[in-house]
């Protein structure tokens, strides 16, 4: 049965099963693994897994898929929008995150996964650009506070170019596979609120940037930053992601 891909949901399904031994690879897939797939589309990836692990949870929105979902084993399907589904309440709790994602919201997915401290490690398939902004290093242009924010609880383990050609429709954009690993806990939400604050003004100095996002007064921001020994007139891009920890606990 023929599927016509959803603009909206962003998607774009993965059709050539050659990728699936480099997504194995990468993901460094165990028997044991409870894996979660957030937009399994037509089951390619699922089916895959379904041969190698103990369990997926595979979250899907569209509803249209399910002649192609149905009856894989090993797997649980959860109908509804990722962002909006407690994870807390699968069962068993997934331990990896293994996906392609959707790319209109792959970067929220990643970021609020990050929180959520039974994943352990992600290998996901994201745009090419996603994927370099995760691990950017401070003063490029793209470090930005998925960033900062990512390298505080995740190192990256590998990473691989993936082919237009792999997906029906092919998208506009390059395409790319990154696996990470946990380092430390998920970020708590004031130092989220401070990093995102931080760049939502990128071409203002940080001081500016967390007053105008309501966070605290330029003058508090600026006093901070120089009893910290960081310059007051930086931009966020300026800090490394060890300095959004201290300027957070100081804020506190």
């Amino acid at each position: 049965m023929k599927v016509a891909p959803k603009k909206k949901f962003g998607q774009h399904f993965l059709i050539d099963k050659n990728i699936l031994d480099v997504i194995g690879r990468l993901a460094e897939l165990d028997p044991a693994d409870v894996v979660l797939e957030i937009g399994p589309g037509l089951g390619v990836l699922t089916r895959y897994l379904s041969t190698r692990v103990a369990q997926i949870h595979a979250i899907e929105i569209d509803t249209s898929l399910t002649p192609h979902l149905k009856e894989i084993d090993r797997v649980q399907l959860h109908w509804g929008d990722a962002l909006a589904i407690d994870l807390n309440a699968l069962d068993p709790l997934p331990t990896k995150l293994v996906a392609n994602l959707p790319y209109n919201v792959a970067t929220p997915i990643v970021a609020e996964s990050l929180s959520f401290d039974p994943i352990q490690s992600w290998c996901v398939m994201v745009q090419k650009e996603v994927a370099e902004r995760f691990f950017a290093w401070p003063s490029t242009k793209a470090y930005g506070s998925v960033s900062v924010l990512m390298q505080l609880s995740t190192e990256r383990t590998g990473y691989h170019p993936v082919s237009r050609e792999v997906f029906r429709p092919p998208p506009n954009v390059e395409s790319a596979l990154i696996a990470f690993r946990r380092i430390g806990p998920g970020p708590t939400k004031q130092l989220k609120q401070i990093v995102e604050g931080a760049f939502s003004h990128r071409r203002k100095t940080l001081a500016n940037s967390l007053s105008l996002s309501g966070i605290v007064s330029r003058e508090k921001a600026a006093a901070v930053l120089d009893e910290l020994g960081l310059n007051a007139g930086a931009r966020a891009e300026e800090l490394r992601p060890t300095d959004f920890v201290q300027l957070a606990a100081a804020l506190a």
